[in-house]
């Protein structure tokens, strides 16, 4: 984490020092360093996704349905990544549109889960 917000603060003092002359390289070295910082949380999602793998193997659950949470999960902080850069960028607009956009996905991919969550539910309902 230290190493992290380090380069944040550099990055951040950086961007407002070069915006004055040159606001599209400020704007460049933002985008560059938040890639940066995904880059540096790579293995920790692996590791993560790795250890929710292993306990639904464990647990006896249809690795389809932990498969699709872990899409559904990496679609909304994709979106959220794009949908802050964008709004950095000044093009609000877009960046709702990328959210709506990351929302829609999200359902359509929970559809499957929902169906069999209800169908569940409805079979535990006595006659």
């Amino acid at each position: 984490m230290i190493k992290i917000v380090g380069v944040s603060l550099v990055a951040t003092f950086l961007a407002l020092i070069i915006k004055e002359q040159k606001p599209n390289l400020a704007f460049l070295l933002i985008v560059f360093v938040g890639c940066a910082i995904f880059l540096f949380l790579i293995d920790k999602i692996y590791e993560i996704i790795h250890m929710l793998e292993r306990l639904a193997v464990n647990a006896k659950v249809n690795l389809v349905y932990v498969e699709t949470i872990l899409k559904i999960i990496g679609i909304a902080y994709i979106a959220e990544f794009a949908v802050q850069v964008t709004k950095d960028a000044g093009q609000g607009a877009v960046a709702s549109k990328i959210e709506l956009a990351g929302k829609v996905i999200i359902l359509a991919m929970a559809i499957p889960i929902l169906t069999v969550l209800i169908e569940t539910i409805i079979n535990l309902i006595p006659n």
